[in-house]
């Protein structure tokens, strides 16, 4: 087989197979890159040795069976022993469920994951969102540190492992999207900087020096990331990708890196014949990032939307500190401005950032499933001092109300693991260096970073700890228990609705009304379909647009038909969902 690599200030390399060194010749047709064939089959341990220093992996490894330290190992995707076809599933349309593999089940694996997927199928989701599976050192972190972008974590199961848990969820009708880091790369493990001029100084991240996306050498290190993504769509077999933090995506060149991934994405989902997509997450809130290249825009299909999560946040749980500040004003208003626009930060002030922000969306050419609506994810979870969800401080009322606002908004609805019963484990951050030093340094900052606003240090979970990522395990038991269950088939009734409603999938951001009542509830209706929402402890009333006759479709509380003149009387901390009779 060929071995190839670029090193392009590397005087000599040498391919070590199996214990035996194979010189390696520069190729004349592509600067800075080597190659020789050598015999190897699958599982065949490789690596390369520059200038006679140890050998290290192959920066395009897809395994990494000792960690990113050792050697790689040879894989062949075509030998993947497919059971189904698959032909896709689209982002319109689409629920999603971000999971983490290490965390979902307390055994950590694929395959222990894919036992579940009866559980998400029967739920009514249609995507499974995995979170980052590169290469990290140790064996449980939030893979977020990955140091490897083309090979699979073998604590997981490897690269034949995700094969297996995808070519399950397809034969349970689920499309499966992976969370992947193209903004840094982790700092233990990283071998890249060895081979070329993969990072540079010209830009800084929050995690150093940014990935080399505009200066000299940059040519092959977009074409390296983008090799990566175009493999985990076509070798895994994946429907698309989320791309983490693209806003820490330093790139000052004419065509964005995101424009330059689009289209590739684009082009290989027409070469294998099925949808594909990507999905970023930004904190811009620029209308660019979803914008069609054509029209001069980044071509992304999809982005998480922030703003939504902040303000349903802030309209459930009246929280204000940091970056809720803005909307936690009038929480209502908030929400009925992001379920109408979108961004709630167009361009108006953020006292958070201390300066204007973001810009309008155009409701008119932008599809409203091209924003993520969600009220938790593992972000606005994992990134709270103690990791605590929404349920240990919500009624399992007001998590019904934050169920009817995800599921049936214009947004294309995405929950987190466990969500969807009310999980009373909490996410909390986790590593597992095994750097002594780096993992001290990590439990002091995070300490400090809390310390800052106010949080005892002993009560901040140890990140190198085993028990938190033991806590952090979903509990199994619980779906069959009340309050659970009753929240669970909540969330059933609510996505089967969605599916079954074309109002409630209809890109255009069409309502027939869209208003916060005075005594604070949310009401809004989407073709024949009526949503109120009173997050209230004491009864709340509104009157619906218009006021025909309608019947009650769902109900988190028992509540009777409108009034003849369309007054409806909502229990406290309830969710009503109707359809007008005519």
């Amino acid at each position: 087989m060929l071995f190839e690599v670029w090193a392009p200030r590397a005087e000599r390399v040498e391919l070590r197979l199996e214990g035996r060194t194979h010189p390696m010749e520069r190729d004349a047709a592509r600067e800075g890159w080597w190659r020789t064939a050598a015999g190897a089959g699958p599982g065949a341990r490789y690596g390369f040795a520059l200038d006679g220093r140890p050998p290290l992996p192959d920066p395009r490894s897809r395994r990494l069976p000792d960690g990113p330290d050792g050697l790689s190992a040879v894989v062949d995707p075509a030998g993947f022993p497919w059971r189904h076809q698959w032909r896709g599933r689209q982002l319109p349309g689409a629920v999603l469920y971000e999971l983490h593999i290490g965390t979902f089940t307390r055994e950590g694996t694929f395959d222990a994951a894919a036992g579940r997927l009866p559980h998400l199928a029967e739920l009514g989701v249609t995507h499974v969102e995995l979170m980052p599976l590169c290469s990290f050192p140790g064996t449980h972190g939030w893979g977020y540190d990955g140091v490897a972008p083309w090979a699979v974590h073998e604590p997981y199961g490897g690269p034949e492992g995700l094969a297996r848990f995808v070519d399950a969820a397809h034969g349970h009708g689920l499309g499966v999207v992976l969370d992947v880091v193209h903004n840094h790369l982790g700092p233990s493990g990283n071998h890249l900087p060895a081979f070329g001029p993969y990072f540079t100084d010209t830009h800084h991240t929050p995690w150093g020096a940014a990935v080399n996306l505009d200066a000299p050498g940059s040519d092959e290190v977009r074409a390296y990331f983008i090799g990566s993504a175009l493999a985990w769509l076509r070798d895994y077999r994946l429907d698309g990708l989320r791309l983490d933090a693209v806003h820490a995506l330093r790139d000052g060149r004419a065509r964005h890196f995101l424009a330059e991934l689009s289209s590739a994405v684009d082009a290989l989902a027409a070469q294998v014949g099925r949808p594909l997509f990507l999905i970023g997450e930004s904190d811009l809130n620029d209308p660019r990032t979803t914008t069609p290249r054509e029209a001069g825009g980044q071509g992304l299909h999809a982005q998480w939307n922030d703003d939504f999560h902040h303000a349903l946040h802030t309209f459930l749980t009246g929280e204000r500190q940091g970056y809720y500040a803005d909307f936690a004003a009038d929480g209502a208003r908030a929400l009925v401005k992001t379920l109408g626009g979108g961004f709630f930060h167009d361009g108006t002030y953020s006292s958070f950032r201390g300066r204007g922000h973001g810009a309008p969306l155009n409701t008119l050419t932008t599809p409203a499933h091209r924003l993520l609506g969600y009220a938790q994810t593992h972000d606005q979870i994992g990134n709270r001092a103690l990791g605590d969800r929404l349920s240990p401080r919500l009624s399992p009322g007001l998590l019904a109300c934050a169920a009817a606002v995800v599921l049936c908004s214009p947004f294309t609805p995405m929950l987190f693991m466990g969500e969807e019963w009310g999980a009373a484990t909490p996410w909390q951050y986790f590593t597992d260096h095994r750097d002594p030093e780096l993992a001290e340094a990590v439990r002091r900052g995070r300490r400090r970073e809390f310390a800052a606003h106010g949080w005892a240090a002993e009560d901040i979970p140890d990140p190198q700890d085993p028990a938190t990522r033991l806590r952090s395990c979903l509990d199994w038991t619980e779906p069959a228990r009340e309050p659970h269950a009753a929240l669970l088939d909540w969330y059933r009734r609510l996505i089967a609705l969605r599916h079954a409603e074309p109002a409630l999938t209809d890109p255009r951001w069409s309502y027939t009304h869209l208003s916060a009542t005075p005594d604070g509830c949310l009401a809004f209706g989407r073709g024949p379909l009526h949503i109120v929402v009173n997050p209230h402890p004491h009864p709340g009333e509104t009157r619906l647009v218009p006021p025909a006759p309608a019947e009650i479709v769902a109900a988190w509380r028992p509540t009777d038909p409108p009034a003849a003149d369309g007054t409806l009387r909502l229990p406290p901390e309830t969710a009503v969902v109707l359809r007008s009779a005519g």
